[in-house]
Parts: structure tokens; C-alpha cells; sequence
């Protein structure tokens, strides 16, 4: 039986990335994003609102692009894969699991200096624009280069200001 594991985020995040490297010197980031819902309900004809705080995993230079650009309350999407995380609790011994999600493809949305606060729309791609590959707000990485970074062929500029993203 075939089965498929894709997973398509928007949303604001909720703390500023920090970029950690493994000991075979892969940069790692985990960011939290968190994903707003809105809908109408008929019962208390009132407008409702949700937000569900999602983690995300990423790898190479998609972390390091990351970690350098984006902060607490900007707007990004994030293409990626489920992964079940499964542990054994130190304290109570019990099995514990978390579901989180891999990012494979980031694309940083809104303009420079835009907080999150407003929900996007602004300066930036807007979703369904939003090219893919190698372009200027657009990072992916497939699971296979994830040991390695893959991004040799992303031109960078060589003396910008530093406002300016290098590629």
C-alpha cells in the first residue's frame, strides 16, 4: 500500500532559532512555529480563533539560513515531513512520544523588518507564488543532503550591506 507523509506550515515564530552542530559538523536548529485557525461559529455568532504551537526540525543550511535571518515573530512557511519521536522517560521510566515536524523546504515570508504580529501579506511571497528552489527567500533541502548542505550552487554576494541576504 502506497502512503505519503508531506506536511505544508504558515506561520509566526514563536522564539528566535539557535543553530547547533553535530559532532559531524551538520548545523541543526529546532524552531517553534505557531499556526493560527480562524472560523466562524454559528452557535455563538461569534468569529474564533486557535493557535497550535507546532515544533520544526532543521537541517544543514536550511538551519544556518535560519538561524541567521529569522527571529522571534517572523513569518515563515515550512515544507516538510512527520516524524514520531519516541523515548523512554528518565524520571518515571514511562515511553514518551512526541510528533514533530522535519522541514525539507523553508521560504521566509514578509519584508525586512516585518514582525509577525500582522499575519504576512506585505513585502513577501505570498503562498501560492511561492517559487521553489534557489531563490532569494526560498531554502530545500531533500533528506538526502541533510549529512551534507547542498548548497554549493546559491550565489553569494560579496560586499553588501548587512541588511542584505547573500544570496
Amino acid at each position: 500500500m502506497a502512503s505519503f507523509n508531506k506536511v505544508i506550515l504558515v506561520g509566526n515564530l514563536t522564539r528566535d532559532p539557535q543553530v547547533k552542530y553535530t559532532t559531524g559538523g551538520t548545523a541543526v536548529t529546532e524552531i517553534g512555529l505557531a499556526v493560527n485557525r480562524q472560523w466562524f461559529d454559528k452557535q455563538s455568532n461569534s468569529r474564533k480563533e486557535e493557535t497550535t504551537f507546532v515544533d520544526v526540525t532543521l537541517w544543514g543550511r536550511t538551519a544556518e539560513v535560519a538561524g541567521e535571518y529569522l527571529s522571534k515573530g517572523k513569518q515563515v512557511l515550512i515544507e516538510g515531513r512527520l516524524q514520531l519521536d519516541t523515548w523512554d522517560d528518565r524520571e518515571s521510566g514511562q515511553k514518551r512520544s512526541k510528533l514533530r515536524v522535519v522541514g525539507e523546504n523553508m521560504t521566509m515570508l514578509g519584508g525586512r523588518g516585518e514582525g509577525g504580529a500582522g499575519g504576512g501579506g506585505g513585502g513577501g511571497r505570498g503562498f501560492a507564488g511561492a517559487p521553489r528552489g534557489g531563490d532569494a527567500g526560498s531554502m530545500s533541502q531533500e533528506p538526502s543532503d541533510f549529512g551534507g548542505g547542498g548548497f554549493d550552487d546559491v550565489p553569494q554576494s560579496g560586499g553588501g550591506s548587512p541588511d542584505e541576504v547573500p544570496f
